[in-house]
């Protein structure tokens, strides 16, 4: 019977495994914090291609997405689905921001827990968006929790795949070094496992994770 590895080791064998990942993808706090809002439903490949096309129409600003006009907005990001409803959903989230706090930065000069509170109460942002924006644009320690993170737990760990967000954010957040860069780096091992080998049908002869999965459910 395998014993459950300490959750640890299990970074380490990714990290040896996949490297060290410098993610989340984006230049400035702006272009991660429209790139969490985006890729909601969405391939990161047609995310990619909103985000240069708003570059390329010096669309990517707090003033602008605030004040745009929705349709206009749409068609920059038509490469990603629901292009309508993300259109409308920036411009409400930018301009409150823009209105409450005069920009991203001073919005993020909020401790972690106001910050999620505040991100949680905008039309358009769920938990793991929060979360993502946090980490990634502010910069603050949060466990990010996604569909490859739920799964990857409940095949080694055997963890129920409905566990409650924040129970297993908890879990996570008690039990690893509070540290932002392996915040980042953790989340991010999952991402690349998820995609390319713990996926709906899992790849498990080649895993990195092989010889220490329970392999609940496969």
């Amino acid at each position: 019977m395998i014993q459950d590895i300490p959750i640890e080791e299990l970074y380490k064998k990714l990290r040896n495994h996949f490297g060290f990942l410098d993610w989340w993808p984006g230049e400035t706090p702006t272009e991660i914090f429209v790139g969490a809002i985006l890729t909601q439903r969405n391939s990161w490949k047609n995310v990619e291609k909103a985000i240069k096309n708003m570059k390329k129409h010096n669309a990517l600003n707090i003033k602008y997405i605030s004040s745009c006009n929705e349709q206009a907005l749409s068609k920059i990001i038509k490469s990603v689905g629901f292009s309508n409803q993300k259109a409308k959903y920036l411009k409400q989230i930018f301009a409150d921001i823009l209105k409450n706090y005069g920009s991203l930065e001073n919005m993020f000069s909020l401790e972690s827990e106001p910050l999620r509170e505040k991100l949680l109460s905008m039309k358009g942002i769920g938990n793991e968006t929060a979360d993502s924006i946090i980490l990634y644009a502010a910069g603050k320690r949060k466990f990010v929790i996604d569909t490859y993170t739920k799964r990857i737990m409940h095949r080694v760990y055997g963890i129920d795949e409905n566990i409650k967000y924040e129970k297993l954010q908890t879990y996570f957040e008690s039990n690893i070094k509070k540290d932002l860069r392996l915040y980042k780096d953790f989340h991010a091992q999952f991402v690349e496992l998820g995609k390319n080998y713990c996926k709906t049908r899992p790849i498990c002869n080649t895993c990195p994770l092989d010889l220490v999965c329970r392999k609940i459910g496969v």
